[in-house]
Formats: C-alpha cells, sequence, structure tokens
C-alpha cells in the first residue's frame, strides 16, 4: 500500500494530532500551574503595589528600576520572577505552535 487513501491521511493526521495534543495538554496544565503558583508566591512575598507605586515614569530609568530592584531582593523572591518568566516563555511558545500547526494542517 504504497499510495494511502484520503480516509487513511485523515485518520492518522488525527491520531498524529491526538498524541501530540497529549503531550502537550500535560505539559501546558504544568507550566500554567507553575505560573500561577509562581506569581501568588510573588504576592506573597513583595508588596506589588508598592513596587509599581515606587517605579519611575521614564522608560529607561524603569527598565534600570526592575533590574535593579531584581538584584536586590530576596532570592526566593529571584526564583520565582524567573520561574515565572520561564512557564510564560513556555506557554507563549507552545501556543505559537499550536496556531501554526492548526493553520500548517488546515491548508491541506
Amino acid at each position: 500500500m504504497t499510495n494511502p487513501s484520503d480516509i487513511e491521511r485523515v485518520v492518522m493526521r488525527r491520531v498524529h494530532l491526538i498524541r501530540i495534543l497529549q503531550l502537550v495538554i500535560s505539559t501546558v496544565v504544568l507550566a500554567v500551574l507553575t505560573f500561577v503558583a509562581a506569581l501568588w508566591g510573588i504576592g506573597r512575598e513583595v508588596w506589588v503595589a508598592r513596587v509599581f507605586q515606587n517605579a519611575p515614569h521614564g522608560s529607561l530609568q524603569l527598565v534600570n528600576f526592575y533590574i535593579f530592584a531584581f538584584m536586590h531582593t530576596h532570592l526566593i523572591v529571584q526564583v520565582l520572577v524567573i520561574l515565572t518568566l520561564l512557564s510564560l516563555l513556555y506557554l507563549v511558545r507552545e501556543t505559537v505552535v499550536l496556531i501554526f500547526n492548526t493553520l500548517t494542517s488546515a491548508r491541506g
């Protein structure tokens, strides 16, 4: 059977999609839970409203302020911020891949 039929291609595409979704859903759920837990931890450790209140209004000054604030905070807050950013980057990456795969498979 060297020439697969249309039905076989559709079925195999769905099987592959289901297998990929099983992997993605479990890692995405883990990333979302990590993201939420890290944000909750930051909220417990830092008075976030005061950080925003003390932040300057210029864009270059704002970057310097957040770098300085990050460098001079407790280790747990630094770890939670990095964990939050990594989770967010992973979620953005997975969203882009999912959208790209959906658009690619819809074309043909």
